[in-house]
């Protein structure tokens, strides 16, 4: 018979790095069970969804609260008085209309600058390509407040300060990144073989666009236009500095309801503001669930 041999330290090191103990134990034993891990997973779960939606919550119980305070876990009243008050308050609808006046605007504008630029990036291969693709992700790079009081600066010397223009051109810094590399991912994702066919039965390079690359580049083209239509509906710094005291729109509004009037002001804006987010990305989820659009970026 063989005597039993001692565990070397490499071993013993070994077995203490798989989970055990010098008495032979597995510490981990427990990850075996699938109940366990199960219910572990279960319960990551519910920690997240209390983490991202337990604000929310909060915002619309103080929406709707007409008071609430500590240690009360519910509002002790609930009214509608302050939805009436945001309604019929003038400031309200005159930073609704500037918003829905200026975002519509800044996203045509982003389509027309920047759509061409992206079929060019698919496209076609010149000298610095790759640097001038990589180079348009320098405004979200840095702090952006730098950089509108720099073009703020400029805007004055232009006589822009002030103006429904102004507001226009600050708000597309922040559109131009989604309407060129979204979109450019698109018309990767076309293949090349479909309009190479398309060509060989006689169709011209504009008729093969119309046609072919257009079409299925679209639903990355209409995720790049409802992304962008939310930067500029929620772009709040450079409006402030460029277009106040004249253009307020509705973000730029928001900080002042947050920090002059009471909080249930301030969940009924937060919310009002939040509904075209919800409603546009509702609207593109299926685009943004396709596999197609990510497959263009490949190879970047």
């Amino acid at each position: 018979m063989t005597a039993n041999r001692m565990p070397t330290p490499v071993a013993e090191r070994e077995q203490e790095l798989a989970g055990w103990t010098p008495a032979g134990i597995r510490l981990t034993w427990f990850w075996d069970v699938p109940e366990f891990r199960r219910a572990l997973g279960l319960l990551l779960v519910l920690a997240l969804s209390a983490y991202l939606l337990l604000p929310l919550l909060t915002l619309l119980l103080w929406a709707f609260a007409d008071e609430w305070r500590y240690p009360s876990v519910i509002p002790q009243h609930f009214s509608l008085k302050w939805w009436d008050w945001v309604f019929t308050n003038g400031d309200v609808g005159s930073a609704a209309r500037y918003s829905f006046e200026t975002a519509p605007v800044v996203t045509l504008i982003s389509a027309a600058i920047c759509l061409p630029a992206a079929y060019s990036f698919s496209r076609f291969r010149f000298p610095g390509r790759r640097a001038l693709f990589i180079s348009l992700l320098a405004a979200n790079a840095f702090p952006k407040i730098g950089l509108y009081v720099a073009i703020a600066t400029l805007f004055f010397r232009l006589d822009l300060m002030g103006t429904f223009w102004g507001v226009v051109l600050i708000q597309l810094v922040g559109t131009l990144v989604l309407m060129v590399w979204i979109p450019a991912a698109g018309f990767d994702a076309v293949a090349r073989e479909l309009e190479e066919a398309a060509r060989d039965a006689g169709a011209g390079p504009l008729r093969v666009f119309w046609s072919i690359t257009l079409p299925l580049a679209m639903p990355a083209i209409i995720v790049a236009c409802f992304l962008a239509f939310l930067a500029a509906f929620d772009e709040a710094q450079g409006t402030l500095i460029v277009g106040s005291p004249t253009i307020v729109t509705m973000p730029v509004l928001m900080y002042t309801l947050v920090v002059n009037y009471p909080e249930p002001v301030g969940a009924i804006f937060s919310i009002l503001l939040s509904a075209p987010s919800i409603v546009l990305l509702l609207l593109a989820r299926r685009f943004l669930l396709a596999g197609y659009l990510a497959a263009g970026f490949k190879g970047r």
